[in-house]
């Protein structure tokens, strides 16, 4: 049995190309099985978000106006996802939101009228799977380029080779275990 009922995406580095502090739609370029990876999430009926930093906002980069049309013009590349999310503080003002810590996830669940624990997200760096563990979520990391490689090892065993991957594992049906050998041969 399937336990999934919500899947949270990261969006920069998972969903779309990380184009640091984008305040510009005309920039916004999906990643390969990205549109992929939410249709096959809806098509089994999971409700979907996106979960994202976006300190460029508290740096003074970029306005929450600006973050989110990109965000508009990535929901529509993507087919539509049911709620977007994002935490406008620079790193250092300590707010809940900002991932590792789970105010994001939390506020996506709530949002999407479903427990933490039957959501699964997915994200580029360590702060993804971290938030989803602070949220008693799953977390899964999808590497790539610029995730530190200490992130790769230290996650390596909750990781997918890419999103669309991350998704359909999430979806495939639990194995039983398999009995343990008892050490008795059969004739």
């Amino acid at each position: 049995m399937n336990t999934v009922r919500a899947v949270l995406f990261d969006r920069d580095g998972t969903l779309v190309a990380d184009v640091p502090y984008n305040g510009d739609p005309g920039r916004v370029r999906l990643l390969p099985g990205a549109a992929e990876a939410v249709a096959l999430a809806r098509s089994h009926g999971l409700a979907t978000a996106v979960v994202s930093n976006q300190s460029g906002i508290g740096r003074g980069l970029l306005t929450a106006g600006q973050v989110r049309r990109v965000n508009e013009r990535a929901d529509a590349l993507l087919g539509g996802v049911d709620a977007w999310l994002f935490c406008p503080h620079a790193p250092d003002t300590g707010c809940d939101c900002r991932k590792p810590r789970p105010g994001l996830v939390l506020d996506a669940a709530a949002r999407l009228g479903v427990d933490p624990a039957r959501c699964l997200v997915i994200g580029d760096i360590a702060a993804d799977v971290l938030a989803a563990h602070a949220a008693g979520a799953r977390g899964v990391l999808v590497p790539n380029a610029a995730t530190a490689p200490g992130e790769v090892a230290r996650f390596a065993d909750l990781s997918a080779p890419d999103v669309l991957t991350a998704v359909r594992t999430a979806l495939a049906p639990a194995r039983p275990p398999r009995p343990a050998a008892s050490g008795r041969g059969t004739r």
